[in-house]
């Protein structure tokens, strides 16, 4: 049995998905009611140490989704690897994020405390780092349609290696399911580096009308976002500062190879996703 934490979330629906069309038994943790596509599905709350016990008997296998920009992913991440430890269990795969350790991206710092933590804990592991995902770009569509414009909190010819969440989950489900993988820590990145200003070009040529991608000033962003909470809006200023100076990038050579296949292209996900 493989425990899929975060399992309402786009990733973990996708990573279920995955594990489902290879057979495997999968068990997902919602915070409330809904229909994902596991063998099993339990109730609970991820910062609860008795939900963590529970979820977690029987199971050989832990996929660890933290909840986005939580402020204590930190110590959130520690009890869960904790609680695997305690159970038993055989294995664990965490979904980290591209260049960790780069501090100035406060929940990219975070989650390299918990592959330390992972990785000083005695237990098999797994990390996976991907980059920013091809989806992200979804739900601008309205406004791309809408103005032919996408907008972006940082400038339009920064620098991007977007890599396609179905190919992340394809990898989820290799490194969760066979074996050789112990002690790994992979990068998963997509085939392309891409500015939001050439994104924007493919979405054009693709929705068959202009789109023009247009730098948002940071300042703009956080009044529009006013409603978010602060820790969200400050985390997620720092890293569009971040893009807006040094990008995104990296290899997508780890991915190629876990994949045995090119991973997606930018184009190979809008025929698939963007109608």
């Amino acid at each position: 049995m493989i425990l899929v934490t975060g399992a309402s979330g786009k990733t973990g629906r996708v990573v279920l998905a995955a594990l489902q069309a290879h057979g495997a038994a999968a068990r997902a943790l919602v915070r409330t009611p809904q229909q994902v596509p596991a063998s099993e599905v339990i109730l609970g709350d991820l910062a609860d140490s008795s939900t963590m016990a529970a979820a977690l008997q029987g199971v050989d296998a832990l996929y660890l989704i933290m909840p986005n920009m939580h402020p204590h992913e930190a110590e959130l991440g520690a009890a869960w690897i904790a609680a695997a430890k305690a159970a038993s269990v055989r294995r664990v795969v965490y979904h980290s994020v591209l260049y960790p350790q780069i501090e100035a991206m406060p929940h990219h710092w975070q989650k390299l405390r918990v592959e330390e933590t992972l990785i000083q804990s005695g237990l098999d592991f797994t990390i996976l780092q991907p980059a920013s995902y091809m989806q992200n770009i979804l739900p601008y569509l309205p406004s791309i349609r809408a103005h032919g414009e996408y907008r972006v909190p940082y400038a339009v010819d920064a620098l991007f290696s977007p890599v396609d969440l179905e190919d992340v989950a394809a990898a989820a489900a290799r490194v969760l399911l066979e074996p050789g993988h112990s002690g790994a820590v992979y990068q998963l990145a997509g085939p392309e580096v891409l500015s939001s200003a050439e994104m924007a070009a493919q979405v054009a040529a693709h929705i068959r009308q202009p789109v023009a991608a247009v730098h948002q000033p940071l300042d703009s962003w956080r009044f529009s976002n006013a409603h978010l909470p602060a820790y969200t809006r400050d985390t997620l200023a720092a890293m569009f500062a971040y893009y807006n100076t040094h990008g995104f990038v990296a290899s997508s050579f780890p991915l190629a190879a876990l994949l045995k296949r090119a991973p997606s292209s930018f184009a190979d996900f809008m025929t698939r996703e963007i109608i």
